[in-house]
């Protein structure tokens, strides 16, 4: 039988390439601003990381920094607004001993928060195709004009005025020009697979927790401009809430279990690429699952190579194993434990970096960099790198916005360098490695922004690069919107 020829489709004025986090934003944002838009996802299902590969809710866990200001809303808080509403997610929990750290817990169930969205898609009249790959772009010169897409319907063409890249990876940018940048092998950060369990006996483990306040550990006391003597505040304060919180949804996140991860490791059942711990998932009535985000980590993959991404599939899996096992022998409370959900996929914490007209970097972090084209706001902290124990990684210092303040986002780190019509938003927008905006809440963020100046640039008849000359109008819209772009430290 002949290959089936090529179909060229209808047109839309943006076309989303990714149904993650950054792309469900940025598919809402744009049919928000009057522009017909079509969202394309290799998969059945929209959310990405937050739902499908990742931590479950965790985009919520950084919303205000740490003067307790709030820097991150917008269609985020949007979402999650209207998800504690329906008892779908925890509210804005602030634990004392977390205060100034800039880390908040206001998780939300990852499977309500699929379908929180794909209602919002339908309300706004996004329309939706799914189980397809976008493979290659349409150009005229340096101009996008549509994408290639590769589904059972064979190979199809549908153009767009606006693409914006929201895979992750920024493979649609590469495709299309942009250039980018990347670490090697050794030193790129580890990705994991998450998975979750139930049938815990929360209040034995919450009498194991009392009794023994110095297993637990926490990562958000580590503030480079914290003295010694602050640190050690919070440090008693923390033992503190170990020794008295019966609610182990106020926790947010159990790490440590210090003693229990040394026998691991001296007896071989645990793997020596992470520490013991995870996150506590909101699901209904108040019930809660014990969500595993870092119990298996895989070093050296490349996530532009089909090989390593396959290599470290297996590996985590087999890391999980071991993981679910040890929690069931050692871990008090855990004993009946049973694995409710293994994601499907690797969270890839590191990629491509694609270069834009402007590159955010570590000294901007530092300085809470306030910039004229702010289109979102971030305090998450520069060199935040994750490492595993076996691994080469440099340790690299971490510095947070001076203060304890935001830093802006610049419009230009969305618009790629050498490419005509295209955004990009995610991980993948331009930043120094250390200024890296991957997590969940940036991502959203970025997102916002892209939808709304494509559907901005579609209305004015202009490029993305043209509306970096005047950005007041985008940035009333983002305002409008609900998203924060000033207002903090």
């Amino acid at each position: 039988m002949p290959r089936k020829e090529i179909v060229v489709e209808k047109k839309y004025d943006v076309i989303v390439c990714g149904g993650g986090t950054s792309g469900v934003a940025a598919a809402i944002a744009a049919a928000r601003g009057g522009a017909s838009t079509l969202l394309i996802e290799r998969v059945g299902s929209l959310g990405g990381q937050l739902c499908f590969s990742g931590p479950p809710g965790f985009a919520f866990a950084h919303l205000f920094n740490p003067l307790g200001e709030q820097d991150a809303a917008g269609i985020i808080e949007e979402i999650h607004s209207r998800m504690l509403k329906e008892g779908h997610a925890l509210p804005h929990l602030k634990p004392e001993h977390r205060a100034e750290a800039g880390y908040t817990f206001s998780y939300v169930d990852p499977d309500w928060f699929s379908l929180t969205i794909f209602e919002m898609m339908e309300e706004e009249g996004v329309e939706l195709l799914l189980h397809s790959l976008v493979v290659d772009v349409v150009q005229d010169g340096s101009k996008v004009t549509g994408v290639v897409v590769e589904n059972t319907n064979g190979t199809m063409i549908i153009n767009g005025e606006v693409i914006i890249d929201c895979t992750g990876e920024g493979d649609i940018a590469v495709r299309a020009g942009a250039p980018y940048e990347y670490v090697d092998k050794e030193t790129v950060q580890p990705h994991t697979i998450s998975f979750t369990m139930d049938g815990v006996n929360w209040d034995e483990l919450m009498d194991w927790v009392h009794s023994n306040p110095d297993q637990i550990v926490w990562f958000e006391h580590t503030l480079p401009h914290w003295s010694d003597e602050r640190k050690e505040e919070a440090h008693q304060k923390a033992l503190e809430f170990y020794k008295t919180c019966d609610d182990p949804a106020m926790f947010g996140e159990m790490m440590g279990f210090t003693e229990f991860h040394k026998k691991g490791l001296e007896t071989g059942e645990w793997h020596e690429f992470s520490g013991v711990g995870f996150f506590l998932t909101p699901r209904e009535d108040g019930h809660i699952q014990a969500h595993m985000q870092h119990s298996s980590q895989v070093p050296f993959v490349l996530t532009d190579n089909a090989w390593d991404l396959s290599r470290g599939e297996i590996e985590c899996r087999r890391q999980n194993a071991m993981a679910i096992k040890f929690f069931r022998k050692y871990i008090p409370g855990f004993e009946h434990a049973y694995l409710t959900r293994m994601c499907p996929e690797m969270r890839l914490r590191e990629g491509r970096r694609i270069m834009g007209d402007y590159r955010l970097t570590r000294d901007d972090v530092a300085a809470g960099q306030e910039f004229d084209d702010v289109i979102g706001k971030s305090h998450f902290k520069a060199g935040a790198h994750h490492t595993v124990d076996k691994n080469t990684i440099a340790q690299v210092e971490k510095v947070c916005p001076q203060d304890g303040g935001s830093y802006d986002i610049p419009y230009r780190c969305l618009v790629p360098l050498d490419v005509e019509n295209m955004l990009v938003a995610g991980k993948h927008v331009s930043t120094d490695r250390d200024a890296y905006l991957r997590y969940l809440h940036q991502t959203m963020v970025t997102g916002q922004a892209a939808g709304a100046a494509a559907a901005l640039c579609v209305k004015k008849g202009i490029s993305p690069r043209k509306l970096e000359e005047d950005v007041s109008e985008l940035q009333k819209i983002l305002k409008e919107q609900g998203a924060i772009i000033d207002g903090t430290h």
